[in-house]
């Protein structure tokens, strides 16, 4: 009995002792800056949402969290340096819906998007918003719709690149509509903008978190949005659902992840922290009041489920349509 006892308490103590690294990684977590790659451009609407978090968690934890923008290749460049970095709790990667389509569009990537990258948070989704410059005659989308139609191809529209779900979205809608109009890619939602505002294209397909300030500001116009509601931020403004295409509906998302392999218990604290960033009255005032974006705030687990669903539903329609990066 007693050498039982004895063989007992040793496995406990063995056992307690293997135990002692990850619970040291989690309470030192972090000692040293910490790393959000963006793969964006600022202007756009991932790098304000990285940089504030960054701030905040600077603020609490102490060591700095530094915003690193490694842009180009619709996002892939900045997820490549993501996927390939050391995986001890210091790089996190901030994605946006390209996530799940630069597979399909891009041949060879050099990394695997759900193998070498492990799943943090789903922090928020936001429909997409159609807008015209206020001198363009456009009043509505069925307006943009007759005037296609009554000559294919004098209509253009600028997305944030090709192969980008504001891409996709007018893909599908053209195909239901029986209409074609011209798409403009350009690199990231800032440049985008600022050719809708200048006039040198008749629509611009973006973000409602990224377009709402200058709907608001009275410099463009916004004549629909793709939700499967109207937006809380464009409450006038109907649907493309409400405007001819029954059932349509798409969202724009951001999510943050970590490097595959990355120790469970920082990524456990990471994530509790970042509930609590989410959780602040003036965060969550900011990030669905001024930007128009719906808080998720998800598990990991919901966010590795909903990228294979929407890596399902765009793959699909990258193949039949057959679409490439430019």
């Amino acid at each position: 009995m007693r050498s039982n006892l004895l063989r007992h308490a040793a496995i406990a103590l063995v056992a307690a002792l293997v135990g002692l690294p990850a619970l040291a990684q989690k309470a030192d977590w972090p000692t040293k800056p910490v790393r959000f790659i963006v793969p964006f451009p600022p202007g756009g609407t991932v790098d304000p949402l990285a940089r504030l978090v960054g701030a905040r968690l600077s603020a609490t934890l102490g060591p700095q969290f530094i915003v690193d923008n490694r842009t180009g290749a619709s996002g892939s460049i900045g997820t490549g340096i993501a996927a390939r970095a050391t995986p001890d709790g210091y790089t996190y990667l901030f994605v946006f819906d390209t996530h799940v389509v630069n597979p399909f569009l891009i041949p060879n990537l050099p990394f695997d998007t759900q193998k070498d990258l492990a799943p943090v948070m789903l922090v928020a989704t936001a429909p997409y918003a159609f807008v015209t410059n206020v001198v363009k005659s456009y009043k509505s989308f069925g307006d943009v719709v007759k005037a296609a139609k009554a000559k294919p191809d004098s209509v253009s529209y600028g997305s944030v690149g090709s192969g980008s779900l504001g891409h996709l979205m007018m893909t599908l809608v053209q195909q239901a509509g029986g209409f074609r109009i011209v798409h403009v890619p350009y690199k990231g939602g800032g440049p985008m903008t600022v050719a809708v505002l200048g006039g040198d294209i008749d629509l611009a397909v973006g973000t409602v978190a990224l377009l709402t300030p200058n709907v608001k500001s009275g410099k463009v116009r916004a004549i629909a949005t793709t939700g499967d509601r109207r937006a809380d931020a464009l409450p006038d403004v109907p649907t493309v659902a409400e405007q001819g295409f029954r059932g349509f509906s798409a969202l724009a998302w951001w999510g943050i992840l970590a490097t595959n392999g990355t120790p469970k218990p920082i990524l456990d604290k990471f994530h509790a922290e970042l509930v609590k960033v989410f959780n602040l009255p003036d965060v969550r005032k900011h990030l669905s009041g001024t930007l128009g974006m719906e808080l998720v705030v998800s598990s990991p687990a919901e966010l590795q489920k909903f990228i294979v669903s929407e890596m399902a539903r765009w793959g699909k329609v990258v193949r039949e349509n057959n679409i490439r990066a430019e």
